[in-house]
């Protein structure tokens, strides 16, 4: 799970599951019967497989299935994250892909085919939410760094947070740390911890500075063709932090 939880699992980054899975159970088969593009534990590499797998390991621990184990945590934010929106927020989604697998505009519904193919609930992707709801989940992993609150205590947050031992990474458990090159700009301590998504969010947060920051941009519209969210992505993260004086 360590190995999952850092991307060092040797899992490789993708695979089309969509379009050879029908089903959960066979979207779980095809993932235990990948080749492994690297011996565990020695680099590691984004994998959207290693997190489909850590979701299946939570419904499979606790009995219940990742949305409705999600809800809790959900209400603690103002009730504003969730998957699988229902039709009367649709207005509120911004379009992501003019997807050519599904053929049309997506709004409202996940991005990532492989989630999609899942019932749009899956531990790689699928979770919508405001700013303000991310945000408030955000100030919570800041307080859990201070005090035991509903999300975690300090010995737990600081676990989580701490850069593993895989050669050559910047992962943490979950997390991203703090590089000169990373996408939370240069301005956060070298205790920030942060991760990004596909379709462009982003959540950056630093206990040191007790600071955090929530992206959520849309630059797979209407194409997933472009890199300028990079540079975007660090702009802004700049640009917060010197506006509070960091």
């Amino acid at each position: 799970m360590r190995h999952l939880l850092a991307h060092a699992s040797g899992l490789p980054p993708h695979v089309k599951l969509y379009e050879r899975a029908q089903d959960r159970a066979e979207a779980r088969a095809l993932i235990a019967s990948t080749p492994l593009a690297y011996p565990p534990g020695t680099m590691s590499q984004y994998s959207d497989l290693g997190f489909m797998l850590l979701g299946w390991l939570i419904e499979s621990a606790l009995g219940d299935a990742l949305d409705q184990l999600f809800a809790p945590i959900a209400a603690h934010c103002g009730d504003t994250l969730l998957f699988t929106p229902p039709a009367n927020l649709r207005d509120r989604i911004a379009p992501t892909e003019l997807d050519p697998w599904r053929g049309r505009l997506i709004q409202g519904e996940v991005h990532d085919e492989n989630a999609a193919q899942l019932g749009g609930v899956a531990g790689h992707a699928g979770l919508f939410g405001t700013a303000a709801a991310v945000g408030a989940f955000g100030a919570a992993v800041l307080r859990s760094f201070r005090e035991p609150t509903w999300l975690a205590t300090p010995d737990t947050m600081a676990l989580f947070a701490r850069k593993t031992d895989v050669p050559g990474s910047s992962r943490a458990l979950g997390w991203d740390t703090m590089l000169p090159t990373s996408s939370c700009g240069s301005h956060f301590s070298a205790h920030a911890i942060g991760h990004t998504g596909f379709t462009g969010t982003t959540l950056w947060l630093d206990p040191a500075l007790d600071v955090y920051v929530v992206l959520l941009t849309n630059r797979v519209h209407p194409t997933r063709e472009g890199d300028g969210i990079q540079a975007l992505r660090r702009d802004v993260h700049d640009a917060v932090l010197t506006s509070l004086g960091h």
